[in-house]
Protein backbone atom coordinates (compact mmCIF):
# COMPACT_ATOMS: atom_id res chain seq x y z
CA UNK A 1 0.00 0.00 0.00
CA UNK A 2 1.13 3.57 -0.67
CA UNK A 3 1.25 6.19 2.09
CA UNK A 4 -1.90 7.77 0.69
CA UNK A 5 -3.75 4.44 0.58
CA UNK A 6 -2.79 3.76 4.20
CA UNK A 7 -3.81 7.25 5.26
CA UNK A 8 -7.22 7.01 3.60
CA UNK A 9 -8.03 3.54 4.93
CA UNK A 10 -8.11 4.80 8.53
CA UNK A 11 -11.25 6.60 9.71
CA UNK A 12 -10.19 9.72 11.62
CA UNK A 13 -11.95 10.86 14.77
CA UNK A 14 -13.79 14.15 14.74
CA UNK A 15 -11.29 16.82 15.74
CA UNK A 16 -13.33 17.66 18.86
CA UNK A 17 -12.49 14.18 20.18
CA UNK A 18 -8.78 14.86 19.66
CA UNK A 19 -9.23 18.19 21.43
CA UNK A 20 -10.90 16.44 24.36
CA UNK A 21 -7.80 14.25 24.80
CA UNK A 22 -5.93 17.49 25.49
CA UNK A 23 -8.74 18.83 27.72
CA UNK A 24 -9.52 21.60 25.21
CA UNK A 25 -13.06 22.89 25.54
CA UNK A 26 -15.00 22.44 22.30
CA UNK A 27 -15.76 26.17 22.17
CA UNK A 28 -12.03 26.88 21.88
CA UNK A 29 -11.67 24.88 18.66
CA UNK A 30 -12.02 26.82 15.40
CA UNK A 31 -13.14 24.15 12.95
CA UNK A 32 -11.82 23.75 9.41
CA UNK A 33 -14.14 20.88 8.53
CA UNK A 34 -14.40 17.74 10.68
CA UNK A 35 -10.74 16.87 11.05
CA UNK A 36 -8.80 20.13 11.38
CA UNK A 37 -9.01 23.01 13.83
CA UNK A 38 -7.18 26.20 14.75
CA UNK A 39 -6.08 26.67 18.38
CA UNK A 40 -6.25 30.00 20.25
CA UNK A 41 -3.17 31.45 21.93
CA UNK A 42 -4.75 31.61 25.39
CA UNK A 43 -4.24 27.84 25.71
CA UNK A 44 -0.55 28.57 26.37
CA UNK A 45 0.24 28.12 30.07
CA UNK A 46 3.76 28.86 31.28
CA UNK A 47 3.40 26.75 34.41
CA UNK A 48 2.45 23.72 32.32
CA UNK A 49 5.29 24.40 29.88
CA UNK A 50 7.79 24.30 32.74
CA UNK A 51 6.51 20.84 33.70
CA UNK A 52 6.42 19.39 30.18
CA UNK A 53 9.24 17.39 28.59
CA UNK A 54 10.25 18.48 25.09
CA UNK A 55 11.96 15.91 22.85
CA UNK A 56 13.74 16.93 19.63
CA UNK A 57 14.03 14.54 16.68
CA UNK A 58 16.88 15.21 14.25
CA UNK A 59 19.02 13.11 11.92
CA UNK A 60 22.40 12.32 10.46
CA UNK A 61 23.28 13.84 7.07
CA UNK A 62 20.46 12.56 4.85
CA UNK A 63 20.30 10.86 1.49
CA UNK A 64 18.16 12.63 -1.15
CA UNK A 65 15.08 10.67 -0.03
CA UNK A 66 15.44 11.72 3.62
CA UNK A 67 15.90 9.46 6.63
CA UNK A 68 12.43 9.54 8.18
CA UNK A 69 12.46 12.18 10.92
CA UNK A 70 8.75 12.92 10.58
CA UNK A 71 7.86 9.23 10.39
CA UNK A 72 9.98 8.57 13.48
CA UNK A 73 8.45 11.53 15.32
CA UNK A 74 4.90 10.34 14.68
CA UNK A 75 5.69 6.71 15.48
CA UNK A 76 7.39 7.81 18.69
CA UNK A 77 4.37 9.92 19.71
CA UNK A 78 2.03 6.96 19.17
CA UNK A 79 4.40 4.70 21.12
CA UNK A 80 4.77 7.19 24.00
CA UNK A 81 1.00 7.26 24.36
CA UNK A 82 0.94 3.46 24.30
CA UNK A 83 3.30 3.31 27.30
CA UNK A 84 1.18 5.76 29.26
CA UNK A 85 2.92 9.07 28.50
CA UNK A 86 0.52 11.82 27.44
CA UNK A 87 2.31 13.01 24.29
CA UNK A 88 1.61 15.37 21.40
CA UNK A 89 3.47 15.71 18.12
CA UNK A 90 4.35 19.27 17.07
CA UNK A 91 5.46 19.48 13.44
CA UNK A 92 5.93 21.81 10.47
CA UNK A 93 3.44 22.09 7.63
CA UNK A 94 4.55 20.68 4.25
CA UNK A 95 5.49 23.00 1.40
CA UNK A 96 3.98 22.43 -2.03
CA UNK A 97 7.48 22.74 -3.50
CA UNK A 98 8.74 19.34 -2.26
CA UNK A 99 5.25 17.80 -2.52
CA UNK A 100 5.19 18.40 -6.29
CA UNK A 101 8.97 18.30 -6.69
CA UNK A 102 11.31 15.59 -5.44
CA UNK A 103 9.99 14.01 -2.25
CA UNK A 104 6.23 13.90 -2.64
CA UNK A 105 4.05 14.07 0.48
CA UNK A 106 5.54 15.20 3.78
CA UNK A 107 3.16 14.07 6.51
CA UNK A 108 5.08 11.02 7.71
CA UNK A 109 4.92 7.62 6.05
CA UNK A 110 3.49 4.13 6.22
CA UNK A 111 1.65 3.58 9.51
CA UNK A 112 3.20 6.65 11.13
CA UNK A 113 1.37 9.54 9.51
CA UNK A 114 -0.70 12.57 10.39
CA UNK A 115 -4.12 12.87 8.79
CA UNK A 116 -6.03 14.07 6.78
CA UNK A 117 -2.92 13.48 4.67
CA UNK A 118 -4.24 15.01 1.42
CA UNK A 119 -5.34 18.24 3.10
CA UNK A 120 -2.12 18.59 5.08
CA UNK A 121 0.01 18.16 1.96
CA UNK A 122 -2.06 20.52 -0.17
CA UNK A 123 -3.74 23.77 0.94
CA UNK A 124 -4.38 22.66 4.56
CA UNK A 125 -5.82 25.67 6.46
CA UNK A 126 -4.35 28.28 4.12
CA UNK A 127 -1.40 29.37 6.29
CA UNK A 128 1.11 29.30 3.43
CA UNK A 129 -1.23 31.33 1.23
CA UNK A 130 -1.59 34.00 3.91
CA UNK A 131 2.19 34.17 4.36
CA UNK A 132 2.69 34.44 0.61
CA UNK A 133 0.08 37.20 0.27
CA UNK A 134 1.55 39.21 3.14
CA UNK A 135 5.02 38.87 1.62
CA UNK A 136 3.84 40.00 -1.81
CA UNK A 137 1.78 42.86 -0.45
CA UNK A 138 5.03 44.28 0.93
CA UNK A 139 6.66 43.81 -2.50
CA UNK A 140 3.80 45.71 -4.16
CA UNK A 141 4.09 48.53 -1.62
CA UNK A 142 7.83 48.83 -2.30
CA UNK A 143 7.38 49.12 -6.06
CA UNK A 144 4.45 51.47 -5.61
CA UNK A 145 6.56 53.79 -3.46
CA UNK A 146 9.51 53.72 -5.84
CA UNK A 147 7.36 55.09 -8.69
CA UNK A 148 5.36 57.52 -6.54
CA UNK A 149 5.89 61.23 -7.21
CA UNK A 150 4.17 62.46 -4.05
CA UNK A 151 5.02 59.94 -1.33
CA UNK A 152 8.37 58.56 -2.45
CA UNK A 153 10.81 57.57 0.30
CA UNK A 154 13.62 57.80 -2.25
CA UNK A 155 14.24 54.06 -2.13
CA UNK A 156 17.15 53.10 -4.37
CA UNK A 157 15.76 50.39 -6.73
CA UNK A 158 19.27 48.91 -7.01
CA UNK A 159 19.48 48.42 -3.22
CA UNK A 160 16.13 46.69 -2.58
CA UNK A 161 16.78 43.34 -0.88
CA UNK A 162 13.15 42.20 -0.50
CA UNK A 163 11.86 39.53 -2.91
CA UNK A 164 8.48 38.14 -3.77
CA UNK A 165 7.49 34.62 -2.64
CA UNK A 166 5.64 31.63 -4.05
CA UNK A 167 5.13 28.16 -2.57
CA UNK A 168 6.41 26.24 -5.57
CA UNK A 169 9.74 25.12 -7.00
CA UNK A 170 10.27 27.44 -9.98
CA UNK A 171 13.87 28.17 -10.95
CA UNK A 172 12.75 30.59 -13.69
CA UNK A 173 11.67 33.05 -10.98
CA UNK A 174 14.97 33.19 -9.08
CA UNK A 175 16.01 36.33 -10.95
CA UNK A 176 13.51 38.53 -12.81
CA UNK A 177 12.97 42.06 -14.09
CA UNK A 178 9.88 43.93 -12.88
CA UNK A 179 8.41 47.22 -14.09
CA UNK A 180 8.09 46.36 -17.79
CA UNK A 181 5.27 48.04 -19.68
CA UNK A 182 6.27 51.67 -19.91
CA UNK A 183 5.25 54.43 -17.50
CA UNK A 184 2.22 52.54 -16.22
CA UNK A 185 4.32 49.50 -15.34
CA UNK A 186 6.42 51.13 -12.66
CA UNK A 187 10.20 51.40 -12.46
CA UNK A 188 12.41 48.76 -14.07
CA UNK A 189 14.48 46.86 -11.54
CA UNK A 190 16.04 43.46 -10.95
CA UNK A 191 14.50 41.27 -8.26
CA UNK A 192 13.38 37.66 -7.82
CA UNK A 193 11.35 35.11 -5.86
CA UNK A 194 12.03 32.98 -2.78
CA UNK A 195 10.05 29.84 -2.09
CA UNK A 196 7.53 30.70 0.64
CA UNK A 197 9.16 28.36 3.14
CA UNK A 198 12.39 30.39 2.82
CA UNK A 199 10.73 33.79 3.14
CA UNK A 200 11.30 36.06 6.11
CA UNK A 201 7.54 36.27 6.66
CA UNK A 202 7.52 32.51 7.26
CA UNK A 203 10.44 32.88 9.67
CA UNK A 204 8.64 35.73 11.45
CA UNK A 205 5.48 33.64 11.87
CA UNK A 206 7.52 30.89 13.49
CA UNK A 207 9.42 33.25 15.81
CA UNK A 208 6.42 35.32 16.94
CA UNK A 209 4.93 34.96 20.42
CA UNK A 210 1.66 36.82 19.81
CA UNK A 211 -0.24 38.79 17.17
CA UNK A 212 1.24 42.03 18.53
CA UNK A 213 4.73 40.51 18.34
CA UNK A 214 4.03 39.37 14.78
CA UNK A 215 3.02 42.89 13.76
CA UNK A 216 6.08 44.44 15.42
CA UNK A 217 8.40 41.96 13.71
CA UNK A 218 6.81 42.60 10.32
CA UNK A 219 7.44 46.31 10.81
CA UNK A 220 11.13 45.66 11.51
CA UNK A 221 11.75 43.96 8.14
CA UNK A 222 14.80 45.59 6.52
CA UNK A 223 13.96 46.26 2.86
CA UNK A 224 17.10 47.93 1.53
CA UNK A 225 18.51 51.46 1.35
CA UNK A 226 17.57 54.91 0.14
CA UNK A 227 19.67 56.91 -2.32
CA UNK A 228 21.35 58.64 0.64
CA UNK A 229 22.42 55.27 2.09
CA UNK A 230 20.00 55.22 5.03
CA UNK A 231 17.99 52.02 5.66
CA UNK A 232 14.32 51.48 4.82
CA UNK A 233 12.03 49.26 6.89
CA UNK A 234 8.54 47.87 6.37
CA UNK A 235 7.16 50.26 9.00
CA UNK A 236 8.33 53.17 6.82
CA UNK A 237 5.73 51.98 4.30
CA UNK A 238 3.12 51.46 7.07
CA UNK A 239 2.94 47.85 5.89
CA UNK A 240 2.85 45.90 9.14
CA UNK A 241 -0.83 46.44 9.98
CA UNK A 242 -2.14 45.12 6.68
CA UNK A 243 0.39 42.29 6.62
CA UNK A 244 -0.59 41.17 10.12
CA UNK A 245 -4.26 41.41 9.19
CA UNK A 246 -3.68 38.99 6.31
CA UNK A 247 -2.08 36.61 8.81
CA UNK A 248 -4.60 36.88 11.66
CA UNK A 249 -5.67 33.24 11.21
CA UNK A 250 -2.31 31.91 10.03
CA UNK A 251 -0.72 32.76 13.38
CA UNK A 252 -2.94 30.17 15.11
CA UNK A 253 -1.52 26.59 15.27
CA UNK A 254 -3.42 23.74 13.61
CA UNK A 255 -4.67 20.63 15.43
CA UNK A 256 -4.88 17.31 13.54
CA UNK A 257 -4.25 13.66 14.51
CA UNK A 258 -2.03 10.68 13.89
CA UNK A 259 -3.29 7.45 12.32
CA UNK A 260 -3.63 6.14 15.89
CA UNK A 261 -5.78 9.15 16.84
CA UNK A 262 -3.21 10.92 18.97
CA UNK A 263 -2.96 14.73 18.84
CA UNK A 264 -0.62 16.49 16.43
CA UNK A 265 -0.12 20.24 16.13
CA UNK A 266 1.19 21.54 12.79
CA UNK A 267 2.30 25.11 12.23
CA UNK A 268 4.76 26.91 9.96
CA UNK A 269 7.18 25.32 7.56
CA UNK A 270 10.61 26.95 7.18
CA UNK A 271 13.28 24.85 5.44
CA UNK A 272 16.36 24.08 7.54
CA UNK A 273 19.01 24.47 4.84
CA UNK A 274 17.92 28.03 4.00
CA UNK A 275 15.86 29.05 7.07
CA UNK A 276 15.51 28.01 10.73
CA UNK A 277 13.83 24.68 9.96
CA UNK A 278 11.46 24.30 12.91
CA UNK A 279 7.77 24.82 13.61
CA UNK A 280 6.51 27.91 15.42
CA UNK A 281 7.23 28.94 18.99
CA UNK A 282 3.47 29.25 19.50
CA UNK A 283 2.85 25.66 18.35
CA UNK A 284 5.57 24.20 20.54
CA UNK A 285 4.41 26.15 23.60
CA UNK A 286 0.79 25.17 22.94
CA UNK A 287 1.76 21.49 22.80
CA UNK A 288 3.83 21.79 25.98
CA UNK A 289 0.88 23.48 27.72
CA UNK A 290 -1.40 20.55 26.90
CA UNK A 291 0.81 17.43 27.22
CA UNK A 292 3.35 15.85 29.54
CA UNK A 293 5.62 15.17 26.56
CA UNK A 294 5.98 16.94 23.22
CA UNK A 295 7.95 15.39 20.36
CA UNK A 296 9.04 17.76 17.62
CA UNK A 297 11.48 17.64 14.71
CA UNK A 298 13.96 19.97 13.06
CA UNK A 299 14.70 19.73 9.36
CA UNK A 300 17.54 17.83 7.65
CA UNK A 301 20.60 16.79 9.70
CA UNK A 302 21.52 17.98 13.18
CA UNK A 303 24.13 20.33 11.69
CA UNK A 304 21.25 22.41 10.28
CA UNK A 305 17.89 21.85 11.98
CA UNK A 306 19.04 20.95 15.48
CA UNK A 307 21.69 23.68 15.68
CA UNK A 308 19.15 26.32 14.71
CA UNK A 309 16.49 24.78 16.96
CA UNK A 310 18.75 25.27 19.96
CA UNK A 311 20.60 28.48 19.16
CA UNK A 312 17.70 30.40 17.58
CA UNK A 313 14.31 28.99 18.56
CA UNK A 314 14.91 27.65 22.07
CA UNK A 315 16.93 30.70 23.06
CA UNK A 316 14.17 33.07 21.86
CA UNK A 317 11.33 30.97 23.31
CA UNK A 318 13.00 30.30 26.66
CA UNK A 319 12.51 26.54 26.40
CA UNK A 320 14.90 23.58 26.54
CA UNK A 321 14.49 19.96 25.35
CA UNK A 322 15.05 17.09 27.75
CA UNK A 323 16.40 14.67 25.13
CA UNK A 324 17.43 14.46 21.47
CA UNK A 325 16.58 11.59 19.12
CA UNK A 326 19.09 11.15 16.29
CA UNK A 327 17.56 9.25 13.35
CA UNK A 328 19.96 7.09 11.37
CA UNK A 329 19.40 4.60 8.58
CA UNK A 330 21.53 1.77 7.30
CA UNK A 331 21.21 3.11 3.75
CA UNK A 332 22.44 6.61 4.66
CA UNK A 333 25.41 5.28 6.62
CA UNK A 334 26.39 3.05 3.68
CA UNK A 335 26.08 6.10 1.41
CA UNK A 336 28.43 8.04 3.69
CA UNK A 337 30.74 5.04 3.61
CA UNK A 338 31.06 5.42 -0.17
CA UNK A 339 28.31 3.11 -1.43
CA UNK A 340 26.61 4.45 -4.62
CA UNK A 341 22.96 5.50 -4.24
CA UNK A 342 21.81 2.85 -6.72
CA UNK A 343 23.39 0.06 -4.61
CA UNK A 344 22.24 1.02 -1.09
CA UNK A 345 19.82 -1.90 -0.76
CA UNK A 346 22.71 -4.37 -1.13
CA UNK A 347 24.27 -5.68 2.08
CA UNK A 348 27.66 -4.06 2.71
CA UNK A 349 28.85 -4.08 6.32
CA UNK A 350 32.20 -2.62 5.30
CA UNK A 351 30.61 0.49 3.73
CA UNK A 352 28.30 0.75 6.73
CA UNK A 353 31.22 0.80 9.15
CA UNK A 354 33.01 3.44 7.08
CA UNK A 355 29.86 5.55 7.32
CA UNK A 356 29.82 5.39 11.13
CA UNK A 357 32.06 8.48 11.10
CA UNK A 358 29.11 10.64 10.00
CA UNK A 359 26.99 9.30 12.87
CA UNK A 360 29.81 9.96 15.33
CA UNK A 361 30.20 13.58 14.18
CA UNK A 362 26.48 14.24 14.70
CA UNK A 363 26.54 12.60 18.15
CA UNK A 364 29.53 14.75 19.15
CA UNK A 365 27.82 17.89 17.87
CA UNK A 366 24.60 17.14 19.74
CA UNK A 367 26.43 16.32 22.96
CA UNK A 368 27.93 19.82 22.86
CA UNK A 369 24.46 21.06 23.87
CA UNK A 370 24.69 19.03 27.08
CA UNK A 371 21.63 16.82 26.58
CA UNK A 372 21.25 13.03 26.27
CA UNK A 373 21.16 11.56 22.76
CA UNK A 374 19.14 8.49 21.74
CA UNK A 375 19.85 6.94 18.33
CA UNK A 376 16.77 5.75 16.46
CA UNK A 377 17.65 3.26 13.73
CA UNK A 378 14.87 3.71 11.20
CA UNK A 379 14.70 0.18 9.87
CA UNK A 380 13.93 -0.80 6.28
CA UNK A 381 13.00 -4.22 4.90
CA UNK A 382 16.26 -4.21 2.91
CA UNK A 383 18.40 -3.92 6.08
CA UNK A 384 20.10 -7.19 6.97
CA UNK A 385 20.60 -8.69 10.42
CA UNK A 386 24.36 -8.30 10.08
CA UNK A 387 24.04 -4.60 9.28
CA UNK A 388 21.58 -3.86 12.09
CA UNK A 389 23.66 -5.78 14.61
CA UNK A 390 26.80 -3.92 13.55
CA UNK A 391 25.13 -0.53 14.03
CA UNK A 392 23.60 -1.44 17.38
CA UNK A 393 26.95 -2.71 18.63
CA UNK A 394 28.66 0.47 17.47
CA UNK A 395 26.17 2.64 19.37
CA UNK A 396 26.77 0.49 22.45
CA UNK A 397 30.52 0.99 21.99
CA UNK A 398 29.94 4.76 21.82
CA UNK A 399 27.93 4.63 25.04
CA UNK A 400 24.78 5.95 23.38
CA UNK A 401 21.27 4.59 23.86
CA UNK A 402 19.93 3.08 20.62
CA UNK A 403 16.84 1.24 19.45
CA UNK A 404 15.42 -0.10 16.22
CA UNK A 405 12.41 1.84 14.99
CA UNK A 406 9.69 0.25 12.86
CA UNK A 407 7.25 3.15 12.77
CA UNK A 408 6.72 2.97 9.01
CA UNK A 409 5.74 -0.72 9.10
CA UNK A 410 4.09 -1.01 12.52
CA UNK A 411 3.14 2.46 13.73
CA UNK A 412 3.41 3.07 17.46
CA UNK A 413 3.91 -0.61 18.23
CA UNK A 414 7.11 -0.53 16.19
CA UNK A 415 8.58 2.27 18.33
CA UNK A 416 7.91 0.95 21.84
CA UNK A 417 11.58 0.22 22.59
CA UNK A 418 12.53 3.70 21.38
CA UNK A 419 9.77 5.26 23.50
CA UNK A 420 11.06 3.64 26.68
CA UNK A 421 14.61 4.88 26.01
CA UNK A 422 13.42 8.41 25.22
CA UNK A 423 11.21 8.60 28.32
CA UNK A 424 14.10 7.32 30.44
CA UNK A 425 16.52 9.89 29.00
CA UNK A 426 14.07 12.79 29.31
CA UNK A 427 13.04 12.01 32.87
CA UNK A 428 16.63 11.98 34.11
CA UNK A 429 17.52 15.35 32.55
CA UNK A 430 17.57 18.36 34.86
CA UNK A 431 19.94 20.74 33.06
CA UNK A 432 19.07 23.15 30.25
CA UNK A 433 20.93 23.11 26.94
CA UNK A 434 24.27 24.85 26.40
CA UNK A 435 24.18 27.31 23.47
CA UNK A 436 27.00 27.12 20.93
CA UNK A 437 27.74 30.85 21.19
CA UNK A 438 26.77 33.93 23.15
CA UNK A 439 24.63 36.59 21.52
CA UNK A 440 27.24 39.14 22.56
CA UNK A 441 29.88 37.38 20.43
CA UNK A 442 30.78 39.19 17.19
CA UNK A 443 29.08 37.63 14.16
CA UNK A 444 32.34 36.18 12.82
CA UNK A 445 33.02 34.51 16.20
CA UNK A 446 29.52 33.03 16.18
CA UNK A 447 30.20 31.67 12.71
CA UNK A 448 33.49 30.14 13.75
CA UNK A 449 31.98 28.50 16.82
CA UNK A 450 29.15 26.88 14.84
CA UNK A 451 31.38 25.81 11.95
CA UNK A 452 33.99 24.26 14.23
CA UNK A 453 31.79 22.82 16.98
CA UNK A 454 28.89 21.57 14.86
CA UNK A 455 30.35 20.98 11.38
CA UNK A 456 33.92 20.10 12.37
CA UNK A 457 35.32 22.77 10.04
CA UNK A 458 38.80 24.26 10.23
CA UNK A 459 38.24 27.91 9.29
CA UNK A 460 35.60 30.34 8.04
CA UNK A 461 36.41 32.35 4.91
CA UNK A 462 34.42 35.44 3.88
CA UNK A 463 34.30 36.74 0.32
CA UNK A 464 34.84 40.48 -0.15
CA UNK A 465 31.10 41.10 -0.76
CA UNK A 466 30.32 39.14 2.42
CA UNK A 467 32.77 41.26 4.41
CA UNK A 468 31.11 44.45 3.16
CA UNK A 469 27.62 43.13 3.98
CA UNK A 470 28.74 42.02 7.44
CA UNK A 471 30.15 45.46 8.16
CA UNK A 472 26.89 47.05 6.99
CA UNK A 473 24.71 44.87 9.22
CA UNK A 474 26.94 45.50 12.23
CA UNK A 475 26.76 49.25 11.53
CA UNK A 476 22.97 48.98 11.58
CA UNK A 477 23.13 47.44 15.06
CA UNK A 478 22.44 43.80 14.22
CA UNK A 479 25.65 42.37 15.65
CA UNK A 480 23.92 40.78 18.66
CA UNK A 481 21.50 38.68 16.61
CA UNK A 482 21.88 34.89 16.34
CA UNK A 483 22.99 33.41 13.01
CA UNK A 484 21.04 31.11 10.68
CA UNK A 485 23.55 29.57 8.28
CA UNK A 486 22.25 28.57 4.83
CA UNK A 487 24.21 25.47 3.81
CA UNK A 488 23.77 22.24 1.86
CA UNK A 489 22.06 19.46 3.81
CA UNK A 490 23.97 16.78 1.92
CA UNK A 491 27.28 17.28 3.70
CA UNK A 492 28.65 18.52 7.01
CA UNK A 493 30.72 20.88 4.85
CA UNK A 494 29.49 23.44 2.30
CA UNK A 495 30.33 21.04 -0.55
CA UNK A 496 27.63 18.41 -1.10
CA UNK A 497 30.18 16.01 -2.60
CA UNK A 498 32.08 15.72 0.70
CA UNK A 499 30.11 12.91 2.29
CA UNK A 500 30.88 11.02 5.49
CA UNK A 501 32.91 13.02 7.99
CA UNK A 502 34.97 15.60 6.09
CA UNK A 503 38.25 16.70 7.67
CA UNK A 504 40.42 19.82 7.29
CA UNK A 505 37.82 21.80 5.35
CA UNK A 506 36.91 25.47 5.39
CA UNK A 507 33.43 27.01 5.22
CA UNK A 508 33.19 29.78 2.61
CA UNK A 509 30.54 32.45 3.21
CA UNK A 510 29.73 34.05 -0.13
CA UNK A 511 27.24 36.61 1.19
CA UNK A 512 25.06 37.65 4.13
CA UNK A 513 21.35 38.37 4.31
CA UNK A 514 19.44 39.94 7.17
CA UNK A 515 16.11 38.83 8.62
CA UNK A 516 15.70 41.75 11.00
CA UNK A 517 12.04 40.99 11.68
CA UNK A 518 12.64 37.32 12.38
CA UNK A 519 15.68 38.30 14.41
CA UNK A 520 18.70 36.64 12.83
CA UNK A 521 21.57 37.09 10.38
CA UNK A 522 21.80 34.66 7.44
CA UNK A 523 25.31 33.73 6.31
CA UNK A 524 25.05 31.90 2.96
CA UNK A 525 27.62 29.15 2.39
CA UNK A 526 28.47 27.50 -0.90
CA UNK A 527 25.92 27.49 -3.71
CA UNK A 528 22.70 27.55 -1.68
CA UNK A 529 19.57 28.87 -3.45
CA UNK A 530 16.38 30.16 -1.82
CA UNK A 531 14.19 29.15 -4.77
CA UNK A 532 14.58 25.45 -5.65
CA UNK A 533 13.94 24.02 -9.09
CA UNK A 534 11.94 20.98 -10.12
CA UNK A 535 13.74 17.68 -10.85
CA UNK A 536 13.76 16.06 -14.28
CA UNK A 537 10.73 13.99 -13.36
CA UNK A 538 8.63 15.99 -10.85
CA UNK A 539 6.43 14.17 -8.32
CA UNK A 540 3.52 16.21 -9.70
CA UNK A 541 3.42 13.88 -12.72
CA UNK A 542 2.12 11.13 -10.42
CA UNK A 543 -0.64 13.23 -8.82
CA UNK A 544 -4.18 12.88 -10.19
CA UNK A 545 -7.81 13.17 -9.16
CA UNK A 546 -10.78 11.19 -10.49
CA UNK A 547 -14.39 12.20 -11.15
CA UNK A 548 -15.32 11.32 -7.55
CA UNK A 549 -12.63 13.61 -6.16
CA UNK A 550 -10.34 10.75 -5.09
CA UNK A 551 -6.69 11.83 -5.11
CA UNK A 552 -3.83 9.52 -6.05
CA UNK A 553 -0.08 9.90 -6.33
CA UNK A 554 0.78 11.84 -3.16
CA UNK A 555 2.89 8.81 -2.07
Amino acid sequence: MTDLQIATCVKPLHIKEIGSKLNIAEDYLEYYGKYKAKLPSHLIDKSRIDQSSLVLVTAISPTPAGEGKTTTTIGLVDAMNKIGKKTTAVLREPSLGPVFGMKGGAAGGGWSQVIPMEDINLHFTGDFHAIEKANNLLSALIDNNIQSKKRSLNIDPRKVLWKRAMDMNDRALRNIITGLGGNSGGILRETGFNITAASEVMAILCMSKSLDDLKARLGRIYLGDKFDGSPVFAHDLHAEGAMATLMKEAIKPNLVQTLENNPAILHGGPFANIAQGTNSILATKTGMSLSDFVVTEAGFGSDLGAEKFFNIKCREAGISPKAVVLVATIRALKYHGGKPLAELIQEDVSALEKGFANLERHIESLKSFGLPVVVSINAFTTDTEAELESLLNHCKHLGVRAALSFGWAKGGEGCIDLAHLVAEAAEETLAEFNPTYELSDPILIKLEKVCRTIYGARNVILTNPAKAQLNRFEELGYGNLPICIAKTQKSLSDDEKKIGRPENFDIKIREFEIAAGAGFIIPIAGDMLRMPGLPGTPSSENVDIDSDGIITGLF
